[in-house]
């Protein structure tokens, strides 16, 4: 793979600058991935100035108009090179970069970022409290300033088009929307069909698991799926997210309940899929704008792979079952395989998105997608939303959440971060991981016996050749088709879905 060699003076500079500015960057994710695990709770109100205060330099460094030209000066000499190579690469992702921060005042970046860090501490404790009264105003101005952001790019077809961009280049409100009706019209008589029979029996899940058991044994699992823990670590966390401060700081984090296993140990391989492909981009990128995941639904499609197709598969746990057997014999010594599997496998109509089955799990999503336009639109007011919440449970699922903490208030996005663009990568995550996941099996379809033998390095080198090298070289559209040969679909989706889903309910 050619590297980022110093072959051009100006490219030198605006290298120099753009490590600069990754400098600050990976500051303020320490210091938020610090309020998110050991900050006690008095350091809420500075640690809002000090993150605001780094993304506005940083925010600044990068829009200032030296920037802009030395990318002007470059443009030449990329011209001369291929459209792949590194440095071109480097060069256009910087532009595409450039061009959407410089419509963003540096001091709205400082406002929205003291705004969020200040609300997701109050959404912390409404959640806890079950109280989304405190939080309201709150989220009030997180609608006002999202609808600001998004008026920066004057030309929209949708509102929401220039924040779902942010985070999945590429795509719009129309195309989540066609994408998304799709595949609804495919899950919902799934859903039903399941939902007709006799509930799975998962009671072998929700045992007393002690947290520390937990986690050795989940910490095992990951080092055997290829996490590098000199160069990442895991701690506890209220909502689990992973962060990267370089592609040799990895981090991850968890969320344990003792009277459920799937929690953790599901979370922990989740999160694990993302900084797999964080600690697998070409490191030759690193402090570059190249050094990362290209978009969040490629992203999601690496936590849902190796926590579903890989993690969820009988291949995986006929390896790793007699292991979790012996960490808790008392509890699960006299579970079979097959009631195991087909626990943490079992499909319901449920409330909280995290926790829900590869059946269920997109419904959620598209909910939360379909509100945020509202939300955006006007049609719907933050008052409102705790009851248009609850009537889409209602009417998609089949339940109504008993109280905010487990409806509205469940999860931490709109409250640490902007309404709009929140959501859909999830389930183009979904469907991304299918499509990946065939393309892997296709070339090497002794995938499947390796993960029965504890070997995961064929399917993890594929994922790094054809992903994560990449970084953010190629779109995700480009990252699909060069992986795959095909464009995104919902099809190896519903395959997958059907063929395992098929198997355990008899469809």
């Amino acid at each position: 793979m050619q590297t980022l060699e110093k072959t051009h003076p100006k490219l030198q500079e605006l290298k120099t600058r753009l490590s600069e500015i990754n400098d600050l960057e990976s500051a303020a994710s320490l210091l938020y991935w610090d309020q998110a695990t050991y900050m006690p709770p008095g350091g809420a109100a500075a640690r809002g100035r000090q993150l605001a205060t780094l993304r506005q330099i940083a925010h600044t460094k990068f829009i200032d108009p030296t920037i802009g030209q030395l990318l002007e000066d470059l443009s030449s000499y990329e011209s001369s090179l291929p459209e792949d190579s590194d440095e071109a690469s480097l060069i256009r992702v910087t532009r595409r970069d450039y061009e959407r921060a410089i419509k963003i005042p540096a001091d709205f970046t400082a406002r929205f970022s003291q705004h969020s860090t200040e609300t997701y501490e109050v959404w912390a404790k409404a959640r806890s409290a079950n109280d989304f009264a405190t939080i309201h105003p709150y989220l009030e101005k997180t609608l006002e300033l999202s609808r600001e952001l998004a008026n920066f790019f004057p030309g929209y077809e949708h509102i929401a088009d220039p924040l779902i961009e942010e985070a999945d280049y590429g795509m719009k409100a129309t195309s989540v929307r066609h994408l998304f009706a799709q595949l609804r019209q495919q899950l919902v008589p799934i859903v039903e069909a399941i939902s007709a029979q006799s509930a799975t029996d998962a009671s072998c899940l929700h045992q007393h698991f002690p947290e520390a058991e937990q986690i050795a044994f989940s910490l095992k699992v990951i080092e055997k799926l290829g996490y590098d823990f000199q160069r990442g670590r895991q701690d506890k966390t209220l909502h689990p997210f992973m962060t990267k401060f370089s592609t040799g700081d990895v981090r991850i984090t968890t969320r344990i309940r003792e009277n459920d296993l799937n929690e953790g140990l599901f979370s922990t391989i989740h999160e694990t899929g993302h900084a797999l492909y964080e600690q697998g981009v070409n490191r030759d990128f690193e402090a570059t704008p190249l050094a990362g995941g290209t978009s969040s639904g490629v992203h999601e499609s690496q936590s849902r792979l190796w926590e579903n197709m890989v993690g969820r598969s009988r291949h995986f746990w006929r390896f790793f079952y007699p292991q979790l057997q012996s960490q808790f014999p008392t509890q699960m010594r006299d579970v079979p395989l097959e009631t195991f599997y087909r626990a943490i496998n079992k499909v319901e109509r449920s409330l909280i998105r995290t926790d829900a089955d590869e059946v269920t799990y997109n419904l959620h999503v598209m909910i939360r997608f379909d509100l945020e336009l509202q939300l955006l639109e006007g049609t719907l007011t933050v008052r409102d939303l705790p009851e248009a919440w609850n009537e889409r449970y209602r009417s998609d699922l089949g339940i109504v959440p008993p109280n905010d903490s487990n409806g509205v208030l469940q999860d931490v996005h709109w409250y640490g971060g902007m309404i709009g663009g929140m959501f859909q990568g999830y389930t183009l995550g979904n469907l991304m991981s299918a499509q990946f996941f065939q393309a892997a099996l296709q070339n090497h379809p002794q995938i499947s016996t390796e993960i029965e033998q504890g070997n995961f390095d064929t399917l993890h080198n594929w994922l790094k050749a054809n992903i994560y090298l990449h970084g953010r070289k190629y779109t995700a559209a480009e990252i699909v088709e060069r992986a795959t040969g095909k464009v995104l679909s919902i099809e190896p989706f519903i395959l997958y879905i059907r063929r395992k889903f098929g198997e355990l309910y008899s469809l």
